[in-house]
């Protein structure tokens, strides 16, 4: 029988991925296809009951968007700047506390999740000061000085990818590529002249149809302009900084790529394993309390 000390959960609009914990040490992992965006407030507690069966009673941090307004319960974002330590939201009646999230107010934006992982790049770098990139559906640029979250700013690059790829006339030419000259070229082109490369977006249909752009190299194209415009528009937060990116394996490469392409210095990091080290950090906060 597992016997966790306590456990830690990263619940997104998807998935749900929970392991039982002993201080930082994982003991098992668990996951579920009960987002938030099946679920309505009142079924959480019985999600989680069902998924950490066989655990026992323990506490539960989780951040992701479980913390949302249309999720268990809200936990209230806290303004930039603003220290990175997970601030906690404990959920009335559950032995549960909650993630909160990062909002700033000019430029409006917000994060939720993304501030648990730079927690977790802290906990393991703790005089880390730079930027953080964290590529996704909405690809967050944060600043990051002596501890402190300072600005950031989202960009819906993953969104467009899916949204061109598998919604628009594109669909019918882009496929899955594997060609980094033909990504890296794509990046270049739409970072030296992001007006001119808008132009060539159509240029993925037609060059299938009348020429001999293959699907593969078309989805290269696609995505190295798009990240190359994101580039454009992030300058300030690559250039001349330390960057760490993290996220996904297939999603960190491309962007450590495109930034290792164009000469900036950037590293990598999981997003899963900077996930529960944020978690952890909150822990490590939470039990000298309970």
């Amino acid at each position: 029988m597992i016997r966790p000390e306590w456990i830690a959960a990263d619940w997104g609009t998807t998935n749900l991925r929970i392991w039982a914990m002993d201080g930082d040490r994982i003991l098992e992992s668990r996951s579920s296809s009960d987002g938030m965006g099946v679920l309505k407030p009142d079924q959480y507690p019985a999600v989680l009951a069902r998924v950490i069966d066989g655990w026992g009673k323990a506490p539960v941090i989780a951040c992701g968007m479980v913390g949302s307004r249309q999720g268990w319960r809200e936990a209230p974002y806290t303004a930039t700047p603003t220290l990175v330590s997970p601030h906690l939201v404990a959920v009335p009646g559950q032995d549960v506390w909650i993630v909160s999230g990062v909002k700033q107010m000019d430029p409006p934006d917000v994060m939720r999740g993304e501030e648990t992982q730079i927690a977790g790049l802290l906990k393991r770098m703790p005089t880390f000061s730079g930027t953080v990139c964290l590529p996704g559906t909405h690809t967050k640029w944060v600043r990051v000085e002596d501890g402190e979250i300072i600005s950031f700013q989202s960009f819906m690059t993953g969104e467009l990818y899916s949204l061109l790829s598998n919604h628009s006339v594109l669909r019918h030419s882009v496929g899955e590529g594997d060609d980094p000259a033909e990504f890296m070229r794509a990046v270049k082109e739409a970072l030296a002249d992001p007006t001119a490369s808008f132009g060539r977006l159509f240029q993925l249909r037609a060059g299938g149809l009348v020429g001999d752009l293959m699907r593969e190299k078309a989805g290269d194209r696609l995505s190295g302009l798009l990240i190359g415009w994101e580039l454009a528009s992030a300058k300030r937060y690559w250039d001349e900084h330390e960057v760490m990116v993290i996220g996904a394996p297939r999603l960190f490469a491309l962007y450590h790529e495109a930034l290792q392409g164009i000469g900036a210095a950037s590293s990598v990091m999981s997003g899963e394993d900077a996930t529960l080290a944020g978690l952890c950090a909150a822990w490590s906060n939470l039990k000298d309390t309970l």
